[in-house]
Order: structure tokens, then sequence, then C-alpha cells
């Protein structure tokens, strides 16, 4: 007993200086994390404009979020805005930035849960639906259903009047060659070698997610993820972003999670689910938890990730055992914090229209 007081008394310090955790919240505050993905994402092989890029995006999708926590809007809202800004850039495995399958095709899968009640919705193997993560969410709140997948789900969406669009508006040439390079190396191994380094490539093939997990003004908390799968992924094989468990999360008794990485392992570790178990029946802590299943758990059974977790009273983690996690937070202050490597968190650079 004496050492895990010991190491709880150390855990806290650690939390208070590395900037990964939030202290307890005040009443009404608010708190959004996002992640971008997962992987060997290594500063030699990022072009500082490319960088920038993901930075600046990072930072606008936590500024779209904030705008509806800060005026009083739910978790839920908060969630979906921030991931529909990732599923519009092509920066990120998801959306319209998307990887290609085997056949030449963009198959998306997302979820969305409501910390409240544990209400949940999903969608998998998508083509059309623009947004995923909003389809997610009709189907937790229109319909009796968690899961939709396929053309039912594609239906789905378009009698609930979702934005549809044609296949082409996935589209893009970075994701194309990347599918052209996995095909290759899958015919010759041998040539991978001799492949242009790219800051994403290891990402995608496995790692590409985007997500969120918020806590609103009343103190409710949700999670949601979105992502294209991997890089010539075959047989409509579904990771663990539609699974509820798995890569999605949130219960306002213990958090919300939202992961990234191998899903495979997130399935069958139930990463999500595992973290929220950990905080419930141990009673350890948010970063407490989500530190042992992706550092210890997952790292010694094979399994690259990231996780992003969030709990009630505001404290958060994001941890990964990869070489980096685009990821960032933003609280009431309204100041976006945003990291890449395995540096601390640091402020997002200002929009152009502002004074620096």
């Amino acid at each position: 007993m004496l050492l895990r007081t010991l190491f709880r008394t150390i855990a806290a310090l650690l939390v208070a200086v590395s900037g990964y955790s939030q202290s307890t919240a005040t009443e009404g505050e608010t708190v959004l994390v996002i992640h971008g993905g997962a992987g060997t994402i290594l500063r030699a092989n990022m072009s500082p404009e490319l960088e920038l890029q993901y930075r600046e995006k990072l930072a606008e999708a936590l500024r779209a979020g904030h705008g509806i926590l800060a005026s009083g809007g739910t978790s839920l809202d908060a969630v979906e805005a921030a991931i529909h800004v990732m599923e519009d850039s092509p920066l990120f495995n998801a959306g319209r930035g998307s990887v290609f399958a085997h056949d030449g095709r963009n198959e998306m899968d997302a979820s969305i849960m409501d910390g409240r009640n544990r209400m949940a919705g999903a969608v998998t193997s998508v083509t059309i639906i623009r947004h995923p993560i909003s389809a997610a969410r009709a189907v937790m709140e229109k319909s009796e259903h968690v899961l939709l997948s396929g053309r039912g789900a594609e239906l789905f969406a378009t009698a609930q009047g979702l934005e549809i669009v044609a296949p082409e508006w996935f589209w893009t040439e970075r994701r194309w060659k990347q599918l052209q390079d996995a095909l290759r190396a899958e015919q010759n191994p041998a040539a991978a070698a001799n492949l242009t380094p790219d800051a994403e490539a290891f990402v995608d093939h496995k790692f590409g997610t985007v997500g969120a997990v918020a806590l609103d003004s009343r103190g409710n908390l949700a999670a949601g993820t979105s992502t294209g799968g991997r890089t010539n992924k075959r047989w409509n094989r579904v990771g663990d972003s539609p699974i509820i468990g798995a890569g999605t999360w949130a219960d306002n008794r213990t958090c919300a999670v939202s992961g990234t990485g191998h899903g495979e392992f997130f399935m069958r570790w139930v990463v999500g689910y595992d973290i929220a178990a950990l905080m419930e029946y141990r009673g350890l802590s948010v970063k407490e938890a989500s530190e042992l299943v992706i550092n210890d758990k997952l790292k010694k059974a094979g399994g690259e990730a990231g996780a992003i977790a969030l709990d009630s009273k505001g404290n958060f983690a994001m941890p990964f055992n990869s070489a980096g996690m685009y990821r960032g937070y933003i609280r009431s202050d309204g100041i976006p914090r945003v990291a890449i490597y395995g540096e601390d968190e640091r402020p997002a650079s200002p929009p152009a229209q502002e004074a620096p």
C-alpha cells in the first residue's frame, strides 16, 4: 500500500510537469483533445512546410471544436466539428485524405459515443459519405442500431440528408501514389527499400486515423474516431475505428477514449474499454490507465499505438508507443497546443488575421 501511494504521488508530480495531463478542472471547464494518427513520424522525413501544414490543421480542428464548447455547445457537437476539419483535409487518413484499398477504392469507417448514456453509432466500409463521423452520429441518434456497413450505411446516410459525394471526392495523388508503391512492394519486396522516404508512408499502412474527445461545460464526455483504414487493405477489412470499446469509448463515470494504431491489436485488447475498466475497477487515473494499456500491454504484445483519453474532471493523457503522434488539446483559455514528435506540446501559431 505504501509503495502504491508513493507511485501515485510520483506520477502526479510527473503529470504536473510534463503537461500531458490536466489537473482537476474547475466547474464548467471545457477540454478538447484530438489526434491525427500515430506511427513512425520522424522530423528527418518531414519538410518544414509539411510540418507547418499539419500543425496549422490540428490547430484549426481544435479551434472549431472549442468554438462550440465556449458557446455552451455539447461535447458531441465539439467532437463532430473537430473531426470534420480533419476529414476535409488531405493531410489525414480520414474523409478526403483516406488511403486506397487494394482495389483502388476509398473505404471509410467512423464511430462516435455519448458519455452520458453509452449511446453509440458507427459506420464501416462507406465510400460516398463526405463526413463519416456525421453518419456515425446519425446511426446513434436516428436509428435503433449501433453499426451499419457498406451500401446499407450509405442508403441510411442519404435518407438522413447527409452530404453525399462522388467517390472521386476522396481521390488524392499522394494517396494514390502510396497505393502504387504498396502494390509494387507487394510484388517485389526487395524494391520496398528503394522507395522515397515519406513521413506518412508507414503511418498510412496501419496507423492513420483521426479522433477527438471532449468535455463540455455540463460535465459530459464524448468521443469520436474516423479513418480511411489501411493502405492496400483487402476483402473489406474493418479495423478498430468503428468498433465501440476498441477504437472509441465514452462514459462519464470514467473517460472518453479515441485510439490510433494497429487496429487488430485494439480489437483483441479492447483498448478503449480496457482503459475505462482500469479506472473503474482498479481506481487508476486516466493517465495511469492509458499509459498502462498503450505503453505496457500493447507494446509487449507488439502493437504500435497511441490514444487520447479524457476524464470528466478534465484530466487527459495522450500516450503513444511509436515515434510520434499528431495530437493537440485546447482548454477553456482557447489556446490550441499541438505536437507531432516526442516533444512537449506548445501553443500553435496564431491565425493569420490575429496579431502575433
